[in-house]
């Protein structure tokens, strides 16, 4: 059964990937496996999967590289990071190359699943629909998952156009870190609201001066007229 798409799996770490892909197909996914960054990135290329799954810690190029030359080719497959390492560095550094999300081993494979099927139902988005929200200079296109700013398209991966336009349905309301891990990622609030703040910089940088993002202390985010 392959019906939800091919997620390509790039580990060097045979049974981990083993383990992946078993949980993958178990719901509907097609599985594809390179060991190497330079072989994730041509498979990317050559295959064109629904999302990736990505090992931070490969021989040669690693994840973090790789996802820099995918964003760098204007391809925003979403990528979900596995990391062996828990620093906070690394958890920003990964979100700054574009990555829409990441695990840290040892992980739950059931987790990780459902983390590519949140990922992937952003993208999706919900039923067509005409929507566009606009607050000062940002201006978005739900429907064909565009953002500009003054005009001028803006790039954004999955989770922050998605946390954008979460903020953007409700003018002037203040989220708090966990609503909006919730609304946005779906995960519990144990995921660790870091993540939130980690893609509010990240969009605010580029949205530029026009960002509508402001943060309210001590409570959390929204969005008003710059």
């Amino acid at each position: 059964m392959t019906e939800r798409g091919l997620v390509l799996v790039v580990e060097d770490d045979r049974a981990i990937a083993d383990l992946v892909g078993l949980y993958l197909r178990k719901e509907g996914f097609g599985v594809h496996v390179e060991a190497t960054g330079d072989g994730g990135l041509a498979a990317v290329r050559r295959l064109h999967p629904v999302a990736v799954v990505l090992d931070v810690g490969l021989p040669g190029l690693d994840g973090v590289e790789v996802c820099r030359r995918l964003r760098a080719e204007d391809d925003w497959t979403p990528v979900l990071f596995v990391t062996a390492r828990d620093e906070e560095i690394d958890r920003i550094l990964g979100l700054e190359m574009g990555a829409d999300d990441y695990v840290t081993k040892p992980f739950s494979p059931r987790e990780l699943v459902a983390r590519v099927r949140t990922v992937l139902r952003r993208v999706a988005g919900p039923p067509a629909r005409s929507e566009v929200l606009a607050l000062g200079a940002v201006r978005v296109d739900v429907d064909r998952r565009r953002v500009t700013v003054d005009g001028v398209g803006v790039a954004l991966t999955s989770t922050e156009f998605d946390l954008l336009t979460h903020l953007l349905r409700s003018p002037g309301r203040v989220f708090s870190r966990d609503q909006l891990l919730g609304a946005v990622w779906g995960y519990a609030a144990a995921a660790g609201t870091r993540t939130v703040d980690v893609h509010v910089a990240q969009l605010r940088g580029k949205l530029g001066p026009g960002s509508p993002i402001r943060t309210v202390r001590g409570v959390g985010y929204a969005a008003d007229t710059p």
